[in-house]
């Protein structure tokens, strides 16, 4: 709860303005270095917001490239679940949610860079935002209901499923990068995303 209340405060006391430039910078230093060359001073200085009031609410370099990872994945959650409004079909669901991730990394390639090549992941792991509870739950209820109706596999748990598909997310917005973002990463996402059906479906359903 002191955590919670100092947060709000720094937030109170920092700009709309402010805030924005301190989300530029953490974006642009955490994914354009390793994670363990960028530091706090370098966010302050680059967004013109002190270091004492960097420190003093975050507590560290994760803690605050942490914080903005989670709005981030909190923008994306609900830009899938505005587009998921009237669609019915199970499989477009998931289509949409698909090329929904594989759109919003190509957009912002530094979100995709800190999450899938220089964010420490053990550390992550162990820290409360890297849950997203409103995503995975999302996720996890849809390939659930999706086993309950016989339509996808159901012989292994859903959070397999949703492995799976969240890899090849993953692999694909590495590989992209790493072939020098040539083409669309969404443009390709209607052919992963049949790839991914078949491994995902049930092999008994007609």
């Amino acid at each position: 709860m002191e955590k919670e209340a100092l947060r709000n405060n720094v937030h109170n006391r920092l700009s709309p303005e402010a805030h924005r430039r301190l989300e530029v910078a953490v974006l642009e230093i955490f994914s354009e270095s390793d994670f363990h060359k960028a530091n706090i001073r370098a966010v302050a200085k680059k967004a013109g917001v002190s270091f004492s009031t960097i420190y003093s609410y975050y507590g560290s370099k994760e803690g605050l490239l942490f914080a903005f990872v989670d709005i981030w994945l909190g923008k994306l959650t609900d830009r899938i679940i505005d587009h998921l409004q009237g669609i019915e079909d199970l499989k477009e669901k998931l289509r949409k949610v698909f090329w929904l991730q594989l759109d919003y990394y190509e957009r912002k390639p530094g979100l995709g860079r800190i999450l899938f090549m220089t964010l420490p992941m053990k550390t992550w792991m162990v820290d409360r935002t890297f849950r997203q509870p409103k995503m995975i739950d999302l996720f996890l209820d849809t390939l659930r209901q999706g086993q309950k109706e016989g339509v996808l596999n159901p012989n292994v748990r859903a959070g397999v499923l949703l492995d799976f598909m969240l890899g090849m997310v993953q692999r694909s917005f590495f590989m992209w990068i790493s072939r020098g973002q040539k083409g669309s990463l969404a443009g390709q996402a209607n052919v992963l995303f049949e790839m991914v059906w078949r491994a995902i479906s049930n092999p008994e359903a007609e």
